[in-house]
């Protein structure tokens, strides 16, 4: 089975040196897991200034990234290669999530498009599949967005992440956030590690981590209770937890 490619395409390719030389995304260029390139658009520029962009015709503030330069880009990177989804890093695109990442990490080949400056000429729009958004803010440009999206698809490559449980446990893979971890001291500074956990007994550190999975999902992001499934047991679980917190209860 041939290695999924993510081609990045950007004015900035040394802005990647820190993100994909270090912890998980490293790791996956290591195991051969993915081929990860990255393209200076500039080397697509006709003019000695390599010029990418231009100011806007009607007027305004800021400059708009040029269509030669990413049509010609778009293409080559492209060449002799069957389906290349494509994708621009967008203030205007959908919302990346944990099933967004989980989906792209399917794709056997990737191209991101990181924006600048006021975006990117609308006839070039028409060869983008997709827009994608980190949320509703505005970054300087598209790299920090393709960093965080290829870092949060390649823990899905097989052979990234040793445990392959760490990842099917990770906050928002089941719709939920992650329960709370403890690890050695057993007691530090008068805090405590549930009983529980020390307990020996899976069925009933399962059921605590549940518990305090749905706990975490409806103190922190009630709304995502709303999206998930919850099993009848689930249920009971919620309930006893809005009984305890009436009641004041600590977990």
């Amino acid at each position: 089975m041939s290695k999924p490619r993510i081609d990045i395409l950007t004015l900035f390719p040394e802005y990647f040196q820190g993100p994909f030389t270090v912890s998980i995304v490293k790791r996956a260029v290591a195991k051969k897991a993915v081929d990860l390139r990255l393209h200076q658009l500039r080397n697509w520029a006709d003019d000695k200034h390599e010029t990418a962009d231009d100011v806007p015709y009607g007027g305004g503030a800021g400059m708009v990234m040029k269509p030669e330069p990413l049509m010609k880009a778009l293409a080559s990177i492209k060449r002799g290669r069957k389906k290349v989804k494509t994708i621009f890093l967008s203030p205007q695109g959908r919302i990346f999530d944990q099933a967004m990442a989980q989906r792209l990490s399917k794709e056997k080949s990737l191209l991101l498009v990181c924006g600048h400056y006021e975006g990117l000429d609308e006839r070039v729009m028409s060869r983008i599949d997709e827009e994608v958004s980190l949320g509703d803010f505005v970054l300087t440009g598209g790299e920090p967005a393709a960093a965080v999206m290829v870092d949060a698809m390649v823990r899905f490559l097989p052979g990234v992440v040793g445990d392959r449980n760490s990842v099917e446990k990770d906050s928002f893979f089941n719709g939920l956030l992650d329960y709370p971890h403890y690890t050695r001291p057993r007691s530090y500074r008068g805090l405590d590690v549930p009983e529980v956990l020390l307990s020996g007994n899976h069925a009933h550190i399962e059921r605590w981590r549940r518990k305090e999975s749905i706990r975490n999902t409806f103190l922190k992001r009630p709304d995502l209770l709303q999206k998930v499934s919850l099993t009848e047991r689930d249920r009971k679980l919620l309930a006893e937890i809005q009984k305890e917190l009436q009641m004041g209860e600590q977990p």
